[in-house]
């Protein structure tokens, strides 16, 4: 039978097996790691051994090889079990994994993909700072060159994977003046001097098994071969890493969606009011209509975006797109899944409040809803 997606019996095959892993693996533990904010390190050790950390990194340098469309599916089959490793596995791959691909030489590929791609290592990625976080441009941390090493002084927080990541990716100031011209990146080692974590965001809204941290760089030496790319073309480069994380978090808001979506139809089969089944009651039967509905035409932008970043074509608006409905249907689909479980959804004995709670870092990370309305606009008038 052809799948109504269009997807492919090896992309199938996949997205079926990390729907399983998910369901063993994940979902089991997913309130408990919430109420605990754990992040589950063994859990990370056996998605690697599914190359869930290296999806999209050639067979050559130790991943799977595996194409923008399965990355999306597995993505939301990760998320839709627990939006906290949904994000680890996506920050990991989308915004340290993928640069590396795209903008590393060899001996930068050969060196660091390997472990990154095997789950050896964790990656974080060294954007966002007190200063500059809407505005990346704003960028104040400064790395100056001496010798055969930059020396990197700055801070950068709200860090997804810092407090365990081994490799970094980082934006700093290399020619001061110069706007976003004079930001490069680079590749740093985490566990060398100077590279400082700072503190741990503790009771975050939601997301709390996903670990979140400051980092603080103390006169950070990187030596001059981990420059990531040209000097100077670090904030065009972030941007389009931003390009494809953003269909990723477009593929996590598909995966609450769908959290949601199965724990209202589960709940209005089973719960009884006035004798009968509230799901044939009608305004509850239009509510998760609705939810079906915006979750579907969210999964289909998501491999829309995803087929277009595979075909080479310009994704910027498709991701964008993709990540802005995405992640609101993910907060109209669970703040609807909470009001069709009345009482109990207010309360930590059904999931839907975690999934409330974790889609609203949807609408914020990776650029916020007002952001991406702005991106979008801006190439359709070609304004600015």
């Amino acid at each position: 039978m052809t799948s109504p997606y269009g997807l492919t019996e090896e992309q199938e095959m996949l997205r079926d097996s990390v729907r399983d892993f998910a369901d063993v693996e994940i979902a089991p533990i997913a309130s408990d790691i919430d109420r605990r904010e754990e992040l589950p390190l063994a859990l990370l050790k056996k998605m690697a051994e599914l190359n869930l950390l290296g999806l999209e990194v050639p067979e050559a340098y130790g991943g799977a090889g595996a194409d923008m469309v399965s990355y999306a599916l597995a993505i939301e089959e990760v998320t839709r079990a627990s939006a906290s490793i949904g994000l680890t596995m996506a920050a990991h791959n989308g915004l340290v994994v993928s640069p590396i691909l795209m903008f590393g030489n060899e001996p930068q590929k050969k060196k660091y993909l390997p472990p990154l791609a095997r789950g050896e290592v964790l990656g974080c990625f060294c954007l966002t700072e007190p200063q500059a976080g809407s505005d990346a441009g704003g960028t104040q941390t400064t790395a100056v060159k001496r010798g055969d090493k930059w020396i990197v002084n700055g801070r950068k927080i709200y860090i997804t994977n810092g407090g365990y990541a081994k490799t970094a990716v980082l934006t700093a100031v290399t020619t001061p003046g110069a706007g976003t011209k004079g930001i490069s990146s680079f590749i740093a080692d985490c566990d060398q001097p100077g590279f400082v974590i700072g503190t741990t965001e503790k009771k975050k809204l939601g997301m709390r098994a996903s670990n979140t941290v400051e980092i603080l760089f103390q006169d950070l030496e990187v030596p001059a071969e981990n420059l990531l790319g040209n000097e100077g073309d670090g904030f065009k480069n972030f941007m389009r890493t931003l390009d494809g994380g953003r269909i990723g978090i477009g593929a996590m808001g598909v995966g609450i969606g769908q959290a949601a979506l199965d724990a209202a139809v589960k709940y209005s089969r089973e719960r009884k009011q006035f004798g009968k089944p509230i799901g044939e009651f009608q305004a509850i039967a239009h509510m998760v209509a609705n939810i079906a509905t915006d979750v579907e035409a969210a999964r289909l932008l998501v491999l829309h975006a995803a087929r277009a970043k595979d075909a080479g074509l310009p994704h910027t608006v498709p991701a964008s797109m993709c990540k802005l409905f995405a992640s609101e249907v993910a907060m109209r689909a669970s703040n609807s899944a909470i009001q069709i479980h009345g009482g109990y959804g207010f309360t930590v004995d059904y999931p839907v409040e975690r999934y409330f709670r974790d889609a609203k870092l949807l609408e914020i990370g990776e650029g916020t809803s007002e952001i991406q309305r702005l991106v979008i606009s801006r190439e359709l008038l070609k304004l600015g």
